[in-house]
């Protein structure tokens, strides 16, 4: 695994880690409206990241289709304001773990999904690191109590987490993760608005009480903010596939963050399909592979100066994938006037048909076809891969 596969796979870590804590702080808003406290999380991590983005970060929205519209509007309903309303509600009948169980499965579902909307057969290595990490999910949630509707709501979670990765990678190529994020926190926090004029009419927001709202800021400012940013830039870097695979950090953060609120315990099975998740993980990402196996999807890009390394099927928003001022891709740069080009192929007059090799200093005449015997320039480099 390269230095940027590593970065990325460090900050989906990361970001997983803080949505499996925001699990911990959903039970302590058990009692607030729904509708009305996703509204106030999606739109206060909106206006934190607007004065992240810079003097004319919203100019790539003038790039945006209305297909692209349509898209972030599927995102934020399905990825976000629909991924928490399947798990509140498949909670309702079911215990926690069913629904989680169910989301654990979500690297299983983009190791085959992603592919074959590409048009090309599943990775191995991924589908395989994907399967270890749903049985690690399974292992530190188990499974419980529930109906029909706690399977089918189950389900729409499932649906909503892939639908969150799988639907961002398009719009992430235009606008990059902190834009994205700001864009689809403020389009969900409307559609919640709207959901919690049907659900609850007047009774949409009411004020928090002391631990609400520290719940609230935690999921605005520290999962959203960063949870949300940190995992589209790891998605850059590693690719789709890769990084749904770390999706089973959410149960193990949970189950890890719950005894600090006393809402859960961190025993045997817990440890051991911690151990699952990281297993499945680093198989999947390459992390066991050699160097330059097949496994390793990110590579380093040659003018990476300044973090700006994506994932192949990724490119990044607004970043120097293009020639900058001094770059003539497409010009052979000026020789120095003392310079000449070499007007054909060299040879060093020994013989030597396969040599490529000029002498310094020759007289002008000497600088002429290859070897007698030998192949012509051109062919000597086909050979090489590079014709």
């Amino acid at each position: 695994m390269n230095a940027n596969a590593l970065r990325g796979t460090l900050l989906v870590t990361f970001a997983y880690a803080l949505v499996g804590a925001s699990f911990t702080a959903n039970s302590l808003l058990g009692a607030y409206p729904y509708a009305g406290g996703q509204a106030l999380r999606y739109a206060a991590a909106c206006l934190l990241l607007l004065p992240l983005l810079g003097r004319g970060g919203l100019a790539p929205l003038r790039l945006l289709t209305a297909r692209h519209l349509l898209r972030l509007a599927v995102l934020a309903g399905v990825g976000m304001v629909g991924f928490n309303l399947a798990v509140l509600a498949a909670e309702r009948t079911s215990e926690p773990a069913v629904p989680g169980v169910f989301v654990g499965c979500a690297p299983v579902v983009v190791a085959v999904l992603v592919p074959l909307l590409a048009g090309r057969r599943p990775r191995r290595p991924v589908l395989l690191g994907a399967l270890l990490v749903a049985a690690g999910a399974f292992t530190v949630q188990g499974w419980g109590r529930t109906d029909l509707a706690g399977v089918l709501y189950s389900a729409g979670a499932l649906a909503g987490e892939v639908g969150f990765t799988v639907l961002a990678v398009p719009v992430l190529r235009l606008l990059g993760p902190r834009l994205l994020t700001a864009v689809v926190c403020g389009v969900a926090a409307a559609e919640s608005v709207l959901l919690g004029l049907v659900l609850d009419g007047a009774r949409l927001l009411r004020v928090p009480t002391a631990v609400e709202a520290g719940a609230l800021v935690w999921q605005a400012a520290v999962v959203t903010v960063v949870g949300f940013v940190a995992f589209y830039m790891g998605v850059q870097r590693i690719g789709v596939e890769r990084a749904t695979l770390f999706t089973g950090m959410i149960p193990v953060a949970a189950a890890m963050s719950a005894p600090f609120v006393a809402t859960g315990g961190f025993g045997l099975p817990q440890a051991a399909g911690s151990v699952l998740v990281a297993a499945g993980a680093a198989l999947g990402t390459g992390l066991f592979a050699r160097a330059g196996g097949s496994a390793a999807a990110v590579q380093d890009h040659p003018r990476d100066q300044s973090r700006i390394v994506v994932h192949g099927d990724v490119p990044a928003a607004r970043q120097p994938d293009e020639p900058g001022p001094g770059d003539r891709a497409l010009g052979a740069d000026a020789l120095p006037g003392e310079q000449q080009p070499v007007a054909a192929a060299p040879r060093d007059g020994d013989g030597h048909g396969r040599d490529v090799v000029g002498e310094q200093h020759a007289p002008a005449g000497l600088q002429g076809l290859p070897e007698a015997g030998g192949l012509a320039q051109g062919e000597r480099l086909g050979d090489h891969g590079l014709g």
